[in-house]
């Protein structure tokens, strides 16, 4: 059995993950298929490791995650994080008083640094569903108050890509702006990307960018897919997304990174 790539990188949420954040026979098969041509699996995603540490023991995973949208490279087996980036909180609160200015008042939420760094969420700020370990705060002074990942943000009216579009510009230079699902927008350090930690991870296995095949359904998956040979899009996937993908495969419900992987394993 031939395999082209000999590192398969898979977000989770609207990709490796289905709706109900589980993952399909299918696709673990898959996905073991793939690893017994000795082709590693890497999660690379926007989830910091407190929020991405029980999906992967529920997969049996013991290799490297890019969590926290790349700040952070984590050993699942030995569960210690190998690298980790944090973002410049005056800096970001600059930018921050930047963005109000140009879109009015904006509902906050933090991640804290370390394998076990709550999420700290402020008034207004609406939770995603999911077994996520947030810590609800009444003053957002709290926020700031120990080394953070990134911060997310939100608003009463602008929907995710009006109001990434507008933080974009406000914030000129001073830090990243991403969108990463639905209502997760994210404030990050400059530079910092899913390709930025994925290729530190790679360089631990050995493995180049000309032997990757990524996988996403989001605009922060755009690095990732700039930086790996062949980026495939989920149909569920963000049109952003679809536009720089090699090809869109079926959506996260339906198989969608089985289906690619079974027909790179069957050598069509």
């Amino acid at each position: 059995m031939t395999f082209p790539y000999k590192l398969v990188a898979t977000d989770l949420d609207g990709t490796l993950l289905r709706d109900d954040h589980t993952v399909s026979a299918r696709t673990r098969d898959a996905l073991k298929a793939a690893a017994a041509t000795g082709a590693a699996h890497i999660v690379v995603t926007g989830r910091a490791v407190p929020w991405t540490r029980h999906i992967l023991d529920d997969l049996g995973y013991d290799g490297l995650a890019v969590c926290a949208q790349g700040a952070q490279v984590y050993h699942a087996g030995e569960r210690r994080l190998l690298t980790s980036l944090t973002l410049d909180r005056q800096l970001a609160g600059l930018a921050l008083s930047k963005v109000e200015a140009e879109v009015g008042p904006l509902a906050l939420a933090a991640s804290r640094d370390g394998l076990d760094g709550d999420v700290l969420v402020g008034p207004g700020y609406r939770v995603q569903e999911g077994p996520h370990p947030s810590v609800f705060v009444q003053d957002p002074a709290e926020l700031w108050e120990a080394p953070l990942n990134k911060v997310y943000i939100q608003h009463p009216e602008l929907d995710d890509d009006e109001l990434a579009t507008a933080a974009r510009a406000a914030v000129g230079n001073l830090v990243d702006v991403v969108m990463a699902g639905p209502g997760v927008v994210e404030i990050l350090p400059l530079g910092l990307s899913k390709a930025t930690g994925l290729s530190l991870a790679a360089r631990r296995l050995g493995v180049k960018a000309a032997d990757t095949i990524a996988f996403g359904d989001m605009p922060n998956d755009i690095p990732m897919f700039a930086w790996a040979r062949h980026g495939v899009a989920m149909a569920n996937a963000h049109d952003d997304l679809k536009a720089v993908a090699q090809e869109t495969t079926a959506s996260n419900e339906d198989d969608g990174i089985a289906v690619v992987l079974e027909r790179l394993l069957q050598g069509s």
